[in-house]
């Protein structure tokens, strides 16, 4: 053999070794994606079982552990513990495992880091610390609990901002999908058949609130959300329809659905008793209905919180950021941040916003705060997309009276 066809089949061997280690090397950043997608629905059976666990601990612990048992961690009238202390201290602990995560997987960034391995992996570890996490706070004075639920409100505004921010961007979204492009030459046949049908949704939903909520004239308050709502549904349309805004019925349409209904829930949120309340008054029996809204509202809070946490892109502040082989297929940092607000969110939902009256069985979100916090969430949701709207027009005016007002030279000649 000459040293010619040795040298070749060296070359060879060379290149089929780093053939196999480019294959294996994909291979293995394919199965760690594969496990880190899996992973985060591990997180969310996480976040579903407290949320189990806080509402059993709100309505039912008191059937199980005497109240005696509470006095030592909450002090006298150790009641508050059963209820909304018992609500608080279990949301604490989610809190607290959530933030953990969240600090050892911050700056995250390749799938062959440790980090990742510790966020799809280690779980008996990870049980470990959910239970330390869980049962730390009722170690705790009730002070320390009171003090956590004043800044778990702030924290489940941070949260409501940032699902609507969520919201948002899926909108646009779904509107650059749906609406017609003229480079691909798309018909917009879709996008005008599913702008009426979102248009004629909240116009419909309009009247059904004031058929069902507004069962006498006196009922003032329920007929100033419908009617502010229309008015809003009004405002977005025209504003959509502006000459110089022109942005289509499409995302108008669908953010007109989406406030119809935060108004709707409100509404369903004001406290039973009242004169137009849609709550009807319990004496410790329960329809089907009210369980089953009850289980849905949990999904609907873990969903919320699952959408949002996955949705970090939404909240880049570089779009053009290339995607490589290698890199996580979402921010762990962002998504354990998200859970941990989430957290704090359920919390507020369980007691009503509220940390210093009880919840009857079976009610979520159910109260004079939270119906307000609902407004208030609806109104501010209509600002920013009017906003989203109109801010190129107006970054647009700006560019032109800048460029208007620029001082011109002049040559002279000698």
């Amino acid at each position: 053999m000459t040293e010619e066809e040795t040298a070749i089949r060296v070359s060879e061997a060379v290149y089929l070794e780093e053939l196999s280690r480019t294959q294996q090397k994909k291979i293995d950043v394919s199965l760690e994606r594969r496990k880190s997608l899996r992973s985060r629905y591990y997180y969310g059976v996480i976040f579903l079982i407290t949320n189990f666990v806080a509402w059993f601990i709100r309505d039912y612990i008191q059937r199980v552990i005497p109240e005696k048992h509470f006095m030592r961690t909450c002090g006298i009238g150790g009641h508050d513990c059963i209820h909304t202390n018992g609500v608080l201290r279990i949301s604490f602990g989610c809190f607290i495992f959530f933030l953990f995560m969240f600090l050892t997987t911050l700056k995250t960034s390749k799938l062959q880091e440790v980090r990742n391995a510790w966020h799809s992996g280690w779980w008996p570890a990870k049980c470990v610390l959910l239970v330390l996490s869980m049962t730390s706070p009722f170690f705790l004075s009730s002070e320390y609990i009171h003090f956590y639920g004043e800044f778990a409100r702030i924290g489940a505004g941070i949260f409501l901002a940032l699902q609507l921010i969520s919201v948002i961007q899926f909108i646009a979204w779904w509107n650059n999908y749906w609406m017609p492009d003229v480079k691909r030459k798309q018909s917009c046949s879709v996008g005008l058949f599913m702008s009426t049908i979102f248009y004629i949704a909240s116009v419909c939903g309009v009247g059904i609130l004031y058929l069902l909520y507004v069962p006498r004239s006196s009922c003032t308050l329920n007929i100033f959300f419908i009617t502010w709502t229309a008015v809003l549904l009004i405002v977005l349309m025209l504003i959509s329809l502006h000459s110089k805004v022109n942005r289509g019925l499409l995302s108008s349409g669908i953010m007109a659905s989406y406030i119809v209904f935060l108004c709707w829930s409100a509404i369903r949120s004001e406290p039973a008793g009242e004169r137009c309340s849609p709550q009807k008054q319990v004496n410790g029996h329960h329809d089907w209905m009210t369980v089953f809204s009850f289980f849905i509202g949990i999904c609907a809070i873990v969903m919320a919180t699952f959408s949002t946490g996955i949705d970090s892109e939404s909240f880049q502040f570089r779009k053009d950021e290339v995607q490589e082989e290698d890199d996580i297929p979402y921010k762990y940092g962002f998504f354990h941040l998200v859970f941990s607000l989430g957290a704090m969110y359920f919390a507020m939902l369980f007691i009503n916003w509220d940390l210093n009256s009880s919840t009857r069985k079976w009610s979520i979100d159910v109260g004079w705060a939270s119906t307000w916090v609902k407004i208030i969430n609806e109104w501010f949701a209509a600002t920013i997309y009017m906003w989203k709207l109109i801010s190129p027009v107006v970054r647009r005016a700006k560019i032109m009276d800048e460029g208007a007002v620029q001082p011109q030279t002049f040559t002279t000649s000698p």
